[in-house]
């Protein structure tokens, strides 16, 4: 693979080239490489066989993490988010130390602490990183999926974009099965506070325990907005927004 360097940008297939627009440039790759049939039969490539089938799992699990959140996503995650967290789930997958090459799986590798560990502090939004956008501690109750801030002061415990006046803060927790691949997530209340000097008690309490089994995920958002003629305006379309998993069990 190549980048495209000069003043004429083209897209398409050029006899054995391929020029093609990423977020990284223009590209340009050759034609070439093995046949489907011959990787899926050949016995010489079968590791590439259990490798794909691994990552297969991996990406699986790591759409599914996504479908799971994806209303607290929407406006608080950045453009390689996807890859991230696909990347996440194959180390959680290398965690299964029970199965065969090709066989582990993310619903195996969840299932040990050191792989639930993978996920706890995992960022959606690599531009607003929370534990450089939120300096206040936090504290979670693993049983009632309760969030608190104690004695937060937006002024000086939060880093807030140019313009913003207020921000939200919201939960949720959930219970993700990467072996099923059944979830259920559970918001929490939002509070708005406005970006000032005066201390608040922050409380987030889940609408209700998620049902289900599997690997229980808790996550903590913070948004901002400018407030304008009495309407507050997401600052924008969300790209200061912070969003990240705080914890695990």
């Amino acid at each position: 693979m190549a980048k495209l360097n000069g003043i004429l940008k083209i897209e398409g297939t050029l006899e054995n080239l391929t020029f093609y627009k990423t977020q990284d440039g223009h590209l340009v790759k050759t034609k070439g490489g093995v046949s489907a049939d011959r990787i899926a039969n050949d016995p010489t490539f079968q590791r590439t066989r259990e490798n794909g089938a691994e990552f297969g799992n991996a990406a699986t699990a790591g759409k599914l993490l996504r479908d799971s959140i994806r209303t607290l996503m929407m406006n608080a995650s950045d453009n390689r988010v996807t890859s991230r967290i696909t990347q996440v789930m194959t180390d959680i997958k290398n965690m299964d130390a029970t199965s065969v090459r090709g066989k582990r799986t993310v619903g195996v590798g969840v299932g040990v602490a050191a792989g639930r560990a993978l996920l706890k502090g995992l960022n959606f939004n690599d531009s607003a990183i929370l534990g450089a956008v939120l300096y206040k501690p936090y504290a979670v109750n693993t049983t009632t999926g309760v969030i608190t801030i104690a004695g937060l002061v937006p002024l000086t415990d939060v880093v807030y974009p140019a313009g913003a006046t207020h921000l939200s803060i919201t939960g949720a927790m959930g219970n993700i099965n990467f072996a099923t691949g059944v979830f259920d997530v559970k918001l929490t209340n939002v509070q708005n506070i406005a970006i000032s000097a005066t201390s608040t008690a922050v409380t987030l309490t889940p609408t209700a325990l998620p049902a289900g089994t599997g690997t229980k995920v808790f996550l903590l958002k913070l948004e901002f907005f400018q407030l304008m003629n009495g309407v507050q305006y997401s600052l924008k379309n969300g790209a200061y927004n912070s969003l990240a998993i705080i914890e695990t069990a």
